[in-house]
């Protein structure tokens, strides 16, 4: 049993591996000195296929495939996300990239910044504009936040194709039930203190949802100062920020097969990104955000100041399942026991964008 850890960096994507996850081999970097915002593991029938959205300075973005666990890639000489002539939009980068379910096995859909998705019928060699979203009436009112203009949350619904919610910042959540012929703001509930009106149909700044592991109409959400619960698929939300040192952080991870887990990593405020009481602490909930516990077996006891990016934390799909997450400082960490104890994986890497991790 062997568990792949994809890190993406500031400098390139770094593949790590272990058989026990305590122990790891860190190989890398592969795109050496691009921005490496967005990384799959698609698992699905006849894979598994590694997927990277990365960005250069020089050659632009683009998503690179692998079919042999990172032994070799293969990108398309024409750039395989690109916005249409018509729409006057340039591709700024990758922001996520998301497998469908096992009932569309070529299915690979894609966040961009701007704020756009896209969905490719190939494996994800190749991608197409959904244009209902991106003609969405909404769309020019939707604003950058401080990473940019960007989807970079994509959740289809496990029990109905059609079914789907992105999250973008900022314009907050929106949700199809046609496989994307037309869209809705779900922000009901969610504030946006920034704004004259704090409880707007949409603009708000979500910064990363989650889909519950046991029922798939329970989402979470971390958001520009809030965490929240969405018990009807998105369409409405309730605060669960209570126990938590803050409201304000990036990620947010559902456990992959527990109902009702999920993790955070709480940052002092919008203005002060430090983790709270500058200590180095995951929070976990076994109750749907009804209680969090600080998790910090093993991790950093000193004054610590790195943030974690909303992709930059991750679960495998282990039993017990594995939780990781990486630091804008460069360090990676594992544990193997659900949070309940944690290990470094590695230091001194280039600033930590994302992390996905998989049994392969």
């Amino acid at each position: 049993m062997t568990t792949l850890l994809a890190i993406g960096t500031g400098k390139g994507l770094f593949l790590a591996t272990s058989t026990d996850r305590r122990d790891w081999a860190v190989s890398g970097p592969h795109f050496p000195m691009t921005g490496v915002y967005a990384v799959a593991v698609d698992k699905r029938p006849g894979r598994p296929r590694l997927l990277a959205g990365m960005t250069s300075s020089h050659f632009g973005p683009s998503v690179a495939t692998s079919d042999d666990l990172g032994g070799s890639w293969q990108e398309p000489e024409q750039a395989p996300v690109a916005f249409p002539a018509d729409t006057g939009a340039s591709l700024g980068r990758v922001w996520q990239l998301t497998p469908a379910g096992p009932d569309q096995p070529d299915v690979v859909w894609a966040g961009t910044e701007p704020s756009a998705l896209f969905r490719s019928d190939d494996g994800g060699r190749s991608f197409g504009l959904v244009r209902a979203l991106w003609d969405h009436p909404h769309r020019e009112q939707w604003a950058a936040g401080f990473g940019g203009q960007a989807v970079h949350s994509v959740l289809p619904h496990p029990g109905a194709p059609g079914r789907m919610a992105v999250a973008m910042s900022t314009g907050g959540v929106y949700r199809t039930a046609d496989a994307g012929a037309s869209w809705a703001p779900g922000n009901t509930g969610i504030r946006a203190y920034f704004l004259p009106d704090e409880w707007p149909e949409f603009g708000q700044c979500v910064h990363k949802i989650a889909r519950d592991a046991g029922d798939p109409e329970r989402l979470y959400a971390q958001n520009h100062h809030g965490v929240y619960r969405s018990d009807d698929d998105g369409l409405s939300w309730t605060s669960i920020a209570a126990g938590l040192p803050s409201d304000f952080g990036f990620p947010i991870v559902a456990h992959p097969s527990r109902p009702g887990t999920v993790y955070a990593f709480p940052l002092t405020a919008d203005g002060e990104r430090f983790p709270t009481d500058r200590r180095c602490r995951v929070y976990r909930s076994a109750d749907a955000g009804g209680s969090w516990q600080p998790l910090t077996a093993g991790l950093p006891e000193g004054p610590f100041y790195p943030s974690v990016l909303r992709d930059a934390m991750c679960a495998d799909d282990h039993d017990p399942a594995g939780v990781y997450f990486g630091t804008r400082s460069g360090e990676v960490y594992a544990s193997a026991d659900e949070g309940d104890s944690w290990s470094l994986v590695a230091a001194h890497l280039p600033d930590v964008l994302c992390v996905r991790a998989a049994e392969v």
